[in-house]
């Protein structure tokens, strides 16, 4: 019988490219659903997986992706992110809340085998401890967090209603070679990424700013494993994952470690210490350990020196 293929939505995505490359090298097929045709990534994996252009709020597009390339697995990556899902409210729930019910949908009618979500410590909100327990009260302060809580809730409905395997991970901000964007927590991306690159960087927050990080690599090595876990050890629909907390300091300490000469300073603005000090120092991810075996495989000075090996690889991209 021939192996069912794999949908990635938002698959020219930053989270995506890693995934697919990870399905790829282990013999998966990979099909990239996205609204763009190309991106700064696509050339990595454009070659190796089928590119599908489509709308996760048109719901015949999200259908005919799903009938028409024999899917047997839906990891759903693709969301409107800040700060364009604050500036256009609409549009993120078109496509965060609406895209998440049209995959669900999908998924129950052509009986797919599992849809894997990456959710978010965004839907989390004020008041949580410090460490966030699994099933810690969730009142997110802003859209995004609200469309991805509300996916969460229509992942589990789906399951219980309809026995639609949903499984999903709570992510904090992520480390990596790839993104672009400049949430709150993009200093820590930008400060290696410069750095790898030979240009210098002023670092935004003072150097005992704290943040929960995971480098991109077990992200994608996590979907993988949560989607192959034994469904009736899983005690929960959605387990939050953790890798590292660090400060800014200890941070570019350990980009020194590999780059002596990078040019790093720090000129903390107020208003994105206060943002980035909203956020929970780290989530408990003793059920996933628990229950499915996550593990991440990246330390800080591991996951920063990979970081700068893909940086150098990829030079066009930041050129």
């Amino acid at each position: 019988m021939e192996k069912k293929k794999n949908l990635i939505t938002g698959g020219l995505g930053f989270i995506s490219y890693y995934l697919a490359r990870l399905l790829l090298d282990e013999g998966e097929e990979v099909v990239l659903f996205d609204v763009v045709a190309q991106s700064r990534l696509s050339k990595g994996i454009s070659d190796r997986a089928k590119v599908v252009r489509g709308d996760l709020s048109n719901w015949v597009q999200v259908f005919d992706a799903v009938k028409d390339n024999d899917i047997g697995c839906i990891y759903h990556a693709g969301a409107v992110l800040p700060p364009v899902s604050e500036q256009s409210p609409s549009a993120a729930y078109a496509v965060n809340v609406n895209g998440t019910f049209n995959i669900l949908e999908a998924a129950r009618l052509l009986g797919v085998d599992s849809v894997i979500y990456p959710s978010t410590l965004a839907t989390f909100g004020p008041g949580v401890p410090r460490v966030v327990p699994n099933d810690a009260p969730q009142h997110p302060p802003n859209m995004y967090g609200v469309t991805k809580l509300c996916s969460e809730r229509l992942g589990e409905y789906y399951y219980s209603r309809f026995g639609v395997n949903f499984r999903g991970v709570r992510l904090t901000p992520i480390l990596g070679m790839g993104r672009f964007d400049r949430a709150q927590s993009a200093y820590n991306y930008l400060a290696v990424q410069e750095s790898a690159m030979g240009r210098p960087y002023t670092v935004y927050v003072d150097r005992s700013t704290t943040i929960a990080l995971l480098y991109v690599k077990d992200v994608a090595r996590g979907l993988l494993d949560l989607k192959r876990a034994d469904n009736a050890k899983l005690t929960r629909r959605i387990y939050n994952l953790y890798g590292l907390s660090l400060t800014a300091q200890e941070l570019v300490d350990a980009i020194r470690r590999q780059i002596p000469e990078a040019q790093l300073d720090f000129k903390p603005d107020q208003e994105m210490i206060r943002l980035v000090g909203n956020l929970p120092d780290r989530l408990d991810d003793t059920l996933a350990r628990r229950d499915w075996g996550w593990s991440p495989r990246y330390s800080l000075d591991q996951a920063v020196g990979d970081f700068i090996e893909e940086v150098r690889a990829n030079r066009a991209i930041f050129e």
